[in-house]
């Protein structure tokens, strides 16, 4: 039974994420790929947001995870999901108690806008990205640079910005990456990585923290990965709680890297399912051109990048590799570098109040980008969750009031990833 508190929390949280699910037109085709994609579709009528009980342990956790189902969060009593009742019978199958939390509101689609609703007009959709970003060039032209890696599945640009004294120099600086939205849904990243480069760039003559930094680094963003999926989730003016690319029933991209993809029980093998890895490694050509992107640092034969966040949202975590294994060491993963890797994640989540924790504490997963970006390029690869700290504080779909103080809150964070860039392990008293 819910308590009033509980049935006002529910009430805003609803109301934040606006309509998480709305139903989409059928289209008729005979393909494969549109037809798993209309089956899809036709599941976004009858799905809920249900609590699993009984997942204390990282391999409970896995178990729900592993069926596919659309993963919100973990309170530490109970997941929380959004699931079909087909979804949810056999999560039941397996001996999970699941209960009904609240019914999805059902939204109709609304003109063509392809813009935020009322009460999210601060988040920039991609022109509006696009339109800040070359602003942020024009006036910084000694700092920033705007470029493309490449081409979406539906044709846009995949934008990368870089930051440097030298803008237009390719020096002998170590380079860090932020790359943001690989999920669609998660709007709030997109703000993140706008916030780094804007900070960057108008602070540079103001803070010499930030001189420092970007006078000894080549900074990296990718503001939106997946911005297919970003418009997607927008386009009617209502959400769609849209999380994967557009290509036929979509490819959930942060589980479509070439390492260990697929290995481990951390994806699914499904068109229909929100943790979809693709049919092969690299399938999405946006994680193929932000794999591009990363080996073409490789310079000398050695790689220039050497550290990283992907910004998603929500949970308020920090976490770093391996993903697909919960043991703290693994081949190419040793005592010193998982030490590493855990103090500087601790050091970070000091100064925003996340939660830090190797990926797999959580659950497995695998094909993911930070176990990419360190097995194959020992780039030191993180992943913040941003605000909120759950489904019920606005989950997705916070407001736009937030903006400013949860990007401004990982500044701080942001800083000491620059600050170790030259030399990650010397966080532990390691030289390199």
């Amino acid at each position: 039974m819910l308590t009033r508190t509980k049935r006002a929390l529910l009430a805003v949280a609803l109301g934040a994420c606006a309509a998480l699910v709305a139903s989409i037109p059928a289209t008729a085709t005979a393909t494969p790929a549109a037809a798993a994609l209309q089956d899809q579709n036709n599941q976004t009528e009858d799905r809920a947001v249900y609590q699993v009980r009984g997942t204390a342990t990282v391999e409970q956790r896995t178990a729900v995870a592993n069926t596919g189902i659309d993963v919100l969060g973990f309170d530490g009593a109970a997941m929380t999901v959004i699931g079909t009742p087909a979804e949810i019978a056999a999560l039941r199958a397996k001996g999970f108690q699941v209960d009904l939390h609240s019914q999805l509101p059902k939204l109709d689609e609304g003109p063509g806008v392809r813009d935020f609703p009322s009460g999210y007009a601060g988040y920039h959709n991609l022109a509006e990205l696009n339109a800040e970003l070359n602003k942020t060039v024009a006036n910084f032209p000694a700092l920033a640079k705007l470029s493309s890696i490449g081409k979406s599945h539906e044709g846009r640009d995949l934008n990368v910005i870089k930051i440097s004294d030298n803008v237009g120099t390719d020096e002998n600086e170590p380079e860090v990456l932020f790359t943001c939205g690989q999920h669609a849904r998660e709007h709030l990243t997109i703000e993140m990585c706008l916030r780094i480069a804007q900070r960057l760039t108008s602070t540079y003559a103001s803070d010499p923290a930030v001189k420092r930094y970007v006078d000894s680094r080549e900074i990296w963003l990718v503001p939106n990965v997946n911005p297919d999926g970003s418009e997607y989730d927008i386009a009617s003016g209502q959400f769609r709680s849209w999380r994967k690319n557009r290509q036929g029933a979509g490819t959930d991209l942060n589980r479509n890297w070439d390492f260990k993809w697929g290995c481990c029980g951390g994806s699914s093998g499904s068109t229909g399912s929100e943790t979809y890895r693709g049919p092969s490694p690299f399938s999405a050509p946006e994680t193929q051109r932000v794999r591009d992107f990363v080996n073409s640092r490789v310079v000398g034969g050695k790689q220039q990048i050497t550290a990283h966040i992907d910004w998603h949202t929500y949970s308020e975590l920090v976490l770093w590799p391996f993903g697909y294994t919960t043991a703290d060491t693994a081949p190419g993963l040793d005592a010193d570098q998982a030490r590493t890797f855990s103090t500087l994640g601790r050091q970070m989540a000091q100064t925003n109040g996340y939660t830090p924790q190797q990926s797999s504490d959580l659950y497995i997963t695998d094909g993911g980008i930070n176990d990419w970006m360190w097995g194959v390029h020992k780039i030191w690869s993180y992943t913040f969750e941003m605000y909120p700290k759950d489904f019920w504080g606005g989950g997705f779909y916070p407001r736009d009031s937030v903006i400013q103080r949860e990007t401004t809150r990982n500044d701080k964070a942001v800083d000491l990833l620059l600050e170790y860039a030259d030399c990650v392990p010397r966080v532990i008293g390691k030289t390199c």
